[in-house]
């Protein structure tokens, strides 16, 4: 079976999931577990199924502390009351430099995180090593591991990522593959786009097989007829995760200073398969990226895109916490410590969820000079979803200084050119990304 697609294997998933919205599932922990250990079988899956309705039941528990709607006029009422005032839009020169250099940060900072994917941070470090790419400062390169170490960790060693392997462009990821797609959305459907649009381009445009955790599966229920929140919701133990937090680059390229429009887009886009901080998350980066198009102060760049997201929710509780030790005057190394403190990188769940990986995003902006390096490098470093977090650090940064700003060690390896799995853009131009961005600006 392809993976996430298997409810009763993501079972405990499921649990987690609802225990930290507020869902007191503890009773069906043991249940849960036993038929996570089924073999695989039609009754297995349909006590899965059985399961699944149980918890939808769960009323929220009493005195749970957070107030996290999914819906966006609620999601409205409940943000912070004092909202940012930013600088105007700049000329179009100098927005075109912008965004030019969102687009190039984006794909670097994927390239520099996409070779260690997965690798918890004993495996990352032992790469870093072995490459002698400690601390790292450089893509990581296929001829600087020998011959017995890819040998003996030939899973680690997948030849697409690795910067002496790309063959004049940067490889297809799911983390590009979502921006060029919202790209195709605004050009097919136009900036008022619905959430069934979404859900038609992604069945159009998008192979299944280049989609994973939240997404695989509102794929899957948009394939049987559900619409969304239902694509979301069900069977997705995957529905906060970080999925829609890498697909909201475009819709704050595409609306500059413009925080609301960038946020709604980012809302009907991330509601096919997420909910609650898993929306957030979408919409706290599309705010993000609105701002730095007007404004190259990091601090109110991440103020900005907090603004946008419920105030009583989880993530903005951790995100709140991340600007406290900004403020403590602590080192990164400190900071990146302390997430991992709170979140368990060997617990798949922690890993790829949306809020510890925001809140290193947040770290690597806050804590990173406005230095394009050491904004991503650190947090590459730090594990988690590497490419994830490089690809969005990289994104800011380079929309709030632009494109000559990134020195030319990390922008000549890609040839200027990106590959992708969205259907006819399988061999872009960066710049042309960029000019067809530009072109859904609205003139100020």
């Amino acid at each position: 079976m392809l993976l996430w697609m298997d409810y009763a294997e993501e079972l405990l998933t499921e649990w987690k999931q609802c225990m930290e919205e507020g869902l007191d599932a503890s009773a069906y922990k043991e249940l849960m577990e036993q038929i996570k250990k089924m073999p695989p079988s039609r009754e297995r899956y349909r006590l899965a199924d059985e399961v699944f309705s149980l918890v939808q039941k769960l009323p929220q528990q009493k005195g749970y502390a957070y107030d996290e709607p999914s819906d966006w006029d609620a999601i409205q009422a409940c943000l912070p009351k004092e909202q940012p005032v930013l600088p105007g839009v700049p000329d179009r020169e100098a927005l075109s430099e912008r965004i030019h250099g969102a687009w190039l940060g984006r794909i670097i900072g994927c390239l520099l995180g996409k070779p260690v994917e997965g690798r918890r941070t004993p495996e990352l470090k032992e790469m870093m090593r072995e490459s002698k790419n400690d601390p790292l400062d450089r893509y990581f390169s296929y001829g600087d591991f020998s011959e017995a170490f890819c040998a003996e960790h030939a899973e680690w060693m997948n030849r697409e990522g690795f910067a002496d392997q790309l063959g004049g462009a940067a490889p297809s990821d799911d983390d590009t593959n979502y921006t060029v797609l919202s790209l195709k959305l605004i050009n097919k459907y136009g900036r008022d786009f619905t959430t069934d649009d979404v859900a038609e381009i992604w069945l159009s445009d998008l192979p299944a097989i280049v989609t994973c955790t939240a997404e695989r599966v509102a794929y899957r229920n948009a394939l049987c007829g559900l619409t969304a929140p239902e694509t979301a919701t069900h069977k997705n133990p995957y529905r906060e995760w970080i999925g829609a937090q890498i697909r909201g680059d475009l819709f704050g390229y595409i609306n500059p200073g413009d925080l609301k429009t960038a946020s709604h887009m980012a809302w009907r886009d991330a509601r096919i398969s997420h909910i609650k901080n898993g929306i957030y998350g979408e919409i706290f980066v599309s705010a993000m990226l609105a701002a730095a198009a007007v404004c190259d102060n990091r601090e109110e760049v991440v103020r900005a895109g907090l603004s946008q997201i419920p105030e009583a929710s989880r993530l903005a509780e951790r995100l709140r916490l991340v600007f406290d030790w900004s403020k403590e005057g602590i080192s990164m190394e400190e900071a990146i410590a302390r997430v991992h403190g709170l979140y368990d990188e060997y617990d798949g769940h922690d890993w790829c969820h949306t809020i510890s990986n925001a809140m290193l995003v947040a770290v690597g902006i806050l804590f990173g000079e406005g230095d394009l390096q050491k904004s991503v490098c650190p947090i590459v470093q730090a594990g988690f979803d590497t490419d994830c977090n490089g690809a969005t650090i990289g994104s800011v940064i380079g929309m709030m200084y632009g494109a000559a700003s990134i020195p030319e060690k990390w922008a000549a390896p890609l040839c200027g050119m990106l590959r992708t799995g969205v259907a006819g853009y399988n061999l872009v131009a960066i710049s042309d990304l960029a000019d067809e961005t530009m072109h859904l600006i609205p003139e100020v």
